[in-house]
């Protein structure tokens, strides 16, 4: 049984005494001094590109607390930007808020992004299924013919995008990927992306999730190439459960699908401003990002 969602929602986050680094369309990131920055991941729900007016309940504290779990699970393989989510670690300046950050917040390294996002599929869906449907490719690569929605892609594709700073990111291929960051970091992303996917999936099988493809960020500290942001949260990863998996249609997923079949509904245009979120829908999307979390973790959100 999944415990009820806190009532309380975090849309914005506030502290005065820290300079803001950045506000996303999910994470306010401040500066935390030495060369680190502080992650706060909201409630805030984007779809269509567009941020909701309501936010989801204990999304960011799913977020947060997922990717501590995943940055812990990889770290005798891959480094990662991550230092620490208590708030006892956090510099001074943010003492005064620990109530509004725990759970919710990392202190972490500060990275020189690559301008790339990484992209491993496992599974033929979304935008890759549209892709081979006109073309029997994804992203410039060939795939054997006959496949169907949701098909597993063995073994599981590098297929990049571009980073926008708004509007939706786009699918390039390798020699795009080549032309922007460089054939040896290319190839370095790629390996490392596919390894991190490839022992994350194994994991998630065991406990009864199909990761069909999910999103990576590297960065650069120093000489060294880190893993950034988020890692394998539902919004950064298509999660499907096991049971009942079965090639030929789109599967059910833990993230905000509720959100997003709830919009098409609408006849809304995707263009701000959305129209409101039903309670239904939010409680339901809430449910399942703290779904993801125990199957994943073995606990309930903490």
């Amino acid at each position: 049984m999944i415990p009820e969602a806190t009532q309380s929602v975090l849309r914005e986050s506030s502290v005065p005494t820290a300079k803001l680094f950045s506000r996303g369309k999910v994470r306010d990131v401040y500066e935390a001094g030495a060369g680190q920055l502080l992650v706060v991941a909201t409630d805030r729900l984007s779809a269509f590109d567009v941020v909701m007016e309501q936010g989801i309940p204990d999304k960011g504290r799913v977020l947060t607390q997922l990717s501590c779990f995943w940055f812990d699970l990889l770290k005798d393989s891959v480094k990662s930007h991550f230092l620490s989510a208590n708030p006892e670690d956090f510099p001074p300046e943010f003492a005064p808020y620990a109530d509004q950050l725990s759970g919710r917040s990392m202190l972490v390294l500060k990275a020189k992004p690559f301008p790339i996002e990484c992209i491993v599929r496992g599974y033929l869906s979304g935008s890759g299924w549209k892709d081979y449907r006109a073309s029997g490719s994804v992203c410039g690569i060939k795939l054997p013919a006959g496949l169907q929605e949701s098909s597993k892609i063995d073994p599981p594709i590098f297929t990049p995008s571009t980073k926008a700073e708004t509007g939706h990111d786009e699918n390039i291929t390798w020699e795009q990927t080549v032309a922007a960051i460089g054939v040896g970091p290319a190839q370095e992303l790629r390996q490392r992306s596919l390894d991190v996917y490839q022992r994350a999936r194994d994991y998630a099988e065991g406990r009864g999730i199909i990761i069909a493809d999910t999103k990576f960020e590297w960065g650069l500290h120093g000489d060294d190439v880190i893993l950034i942001d988020e890692v394998l949260t539902p919004d950064s990863s298509r999660f499907w459960p096991r049971d009942g998996y079965e090639p030929g249609r789109s599967q059910p997923s833990y993230d905000k699908q509720f959100v997003r079949d709830y919009l098409e509904s609408t006849g809304w245009k995707k263009q701000p401003p959305p129209p409101p979120l039903p309670a239904e829908v939010v409680g339901k999307t809430s449910e399942k990002y703290r779904e993801a979390y125990l199957r994943l973790t073995g606990s309930p959100l903490d």
